[in-house]
Parts: structure tokens; C-alpha cells; sequence
């Protein structure tokens, strides 16, 4: 019997397949746990992670969980924007475009970047 968390890992390998970051682009990674969020931007040419943000970073623990998605979203447009980088390739990490995913995605492109 496949586990949900292993049908997850599966889906994120087939997505992986079809998209790859580059320094010029990098790949937006979201990862969700039951408490947290996580982003990262990652150059998959070098196998290095440019930066990452998560929700733990962030002083307003009073919202919920999409808000504080979003406000993860918008820290890490900022992040790449002060480094120079407009655009990126979003992996949704096997996740359902939906809710928190969403919200992140929606975050970030509210704050300029692009993809």
C-alpha cells in the first residue's frame, strides 16, 4: 500500500522531470510539514540553493496559515528581487496548486516576480 507521503514523492519526481532551474532562472521549491511552510530558490546547473525562507523566520505568528503563506511568498520576491532575480520556474513540490501552495505562488507574484 502507497502511502500518501510517498504518492506525494512520486508526483514531485514526474514534475522534476519536466522542469529544471538555471542560475538566470532558478526553481521556486515549496514544502509544506503539518506546522510549517518552506520556500527555497535553487539552481539546479550548480546543485545549490540560492537562498531559502520559511514561516519559523517571520515575527507575526497571530494570522493563519494562508496568510502566513503569503506573507513567506511576498519575503522571498523581495529576497530575489534585492539579488537580481525576476523570474523562475515554480515547483509546487507534488502538492495540489491549492490553499497554502497558492497562496505562496500568489504572494510572490504580488511582490513582482514572475513566472
Amino acid at each position: 500500500m502507497i502511502t500518501k507521503k510517498e504518492k506525494r514523492k512520486i508526483r514531485h519526481k514526474r514534475i522534476r522531470r519536466k522542469i529544471e532551474g538555471k542560475k538566470s532562472r532558478p526553481r521556486l521549491f515549496v514544502f509544506k510539514s503539518l506546522k510549517h511552510i518552506y520556500c527555497q530558490l535553487i539552481d539546479d546547473e550548480k546543485g545549490k540553493t540560492i537562498f531559502s525562507v520559511s514561516d519559523v523566520e517571520l515575527k507575526e505568528k497571530k494570522k493563519n496559515k494562508i496568510e502566513i503563506a503569503r506573507e513567506v511568498g511576498k519575503s522571498i520576491a523581495k529576497k530575489a528581487k534585492k539579488s537580481g532575480i525576476e523570474r523562475v520556474v515554480f515547483d509546487r513540490g507534488g502538492y495540489k496548486y491549492h490553499g497554502k501552495v497558492k497562496a505562496l505562488a500568489e504572494g510572490a507574484r504580488e511582490e513582482g516576480l514572475k513566472f
